[in-house]
């Protein structure tokens, strides 16, 4: 392995961590809905890794397209901006609506005929959330890591893409189960009947933190 490559490998790890701890829409989303549901952990932890693979495979397949045709980087990042403020307003937009949607189910919770009406969307915020993840690019993917690696040679391209990925999809998890082990400990019964709206609530800020803050 050339210095170059390893140079790259390790710009590749670091960024993944980097770039998905400080991302808080790459794990709060998960862990709200999670709660705010009564999900099992280990259906918060397979939602958060298909949607973590949607995430990463979308700029994967970009950047190999953008290679294959010999795009210059910059038509590409034009692109992943585009995506991206579509996926941080589809965030705020969906956040939203779910806090809307548990404050109605809140206020209609003794009203069985409304309350099992609005039951049957729950099964909608998963892909909802695929969606918006599958949307959403990794921004330091393309210009970074997969075009500098593609001039060293196609072993490297999938090499350092790989570390990325596996890199990203392990700490979104990390992030899940640590804040979901550590909210464990913590006494939430008097806000049990607002899991639905903070969840939205969070998710919202989510969304607005990579809009305003470029997160």
């Amino acid at each position: 392995m050339s210095q170059e490559l390893q140079v790259l490998v390790i710009s590749a790890a670091s960024i993944g961590f980097i770039h998905t701890l400080f991302g808080p829409d790459h794990y709060l989303p998960f862990i709200m809905i999670g709660k705010a549901k009564e999900w099992k952990l280990r259906k918060v932890i397979g939602l958060t890794v298909l949607c973590g693979i949607a995430h990463i495979l979308s700029s994967v397949l970009v950047g190999f397209l953008g290679i294959a045709l010999e795009l210059q980087v910059e038509k590409l990042n034009w692109f992943e901006s585009i995506r991206g403020n579509l996926a941080a307003w589809a965030l705020i937009a969906f956040g939203l609506l779910y806090a809307l949607w548990g404050l109605r189910r809140l206020y209609k919770k003794h009203n069985h005929s409304h309350t099992d009406k609005i039951e049957n969307t729950k099964n909608v915020t998963p892909w909802v959330l695929f969606i918006i993840f599958a949307l959403g690019p990794c921004e330091p993917l393309i210009p970074i890591l997969m075009y500098p690696a593609a001039i060293e040679s196609v072993g490297a391209l999938v090499l350092v893409t790989s570390v990325f990925g596996f890199v990203t999809l392990a700490t979104m998890t990390g992030a899940v189960l640590a804040i979901s082990y550590g909210l464990s400990f913590v006494n939430l019964r008097r806000f049990e009947n607002l899991g639905h709206p903070i969840a939205g609530f969070v998710i919202f800020l989510s969304g607005l933190a990579i809009q305003v803050l470029g997160l």
